[in-house]
């Protein structure tokens, strides 16, 4: 099985979503593959530094879903105050009553609870 790790890139009230383009694209929370001896925060942020240009601080594990194929796990992430992303990456900052706004991946779907549970909780402070 293919282990996956991908961030609920956290700011304020929102979450970072991305947009994989292509036929099986959709919208998902950005990551990426473990490698051969990194340990889950590793892989993120490495991912996320190399896709995104993104430097975060990573969290603690929300959820994890798996297909048969992938296992999925979502961490918590937080990114430096005023980053910014390369202008290539199609991405969008949702709040918790825009989730259901865009057409996510079908395991990133499945990690929505755990993310609206996380915005919800920093709404009401």
């Amino acid at each position: 099985m293919l282990h996956v790790v991908a961030a609920a890139v956290i700011a304020g009230e929102r979450v970072l979503a991305t947009l994989r383009e292509g036929i099986d694209g959709g919208w998902e929370f950005p990551g990426g593959k473990v490698e051969p001896g990194e340990t889950e925060p590793v892989a993120l942020a490495r991912e996320l530094q190399e896709e995104l240009e993104l430097h975060v601080r990573v969290g603690g594990r929300l959820a994890e879903v798996d297909d048969g194929r992938i296992r999925l796990v979502l961490l918590e992430a937080h990114a430096a105050s005023g980053a910014t992303l390369p202008a290539s990456v199609r991405s969008q900052w949702l709040g918790p009553d825009q989730l259901d706004e865009v057409s996510w991946l079908p395991l990133d779907r499945a990690l929505l609870p755990a993310v609206r549970a996380l915005l919800q909780a920093r709404v009401e402070g």
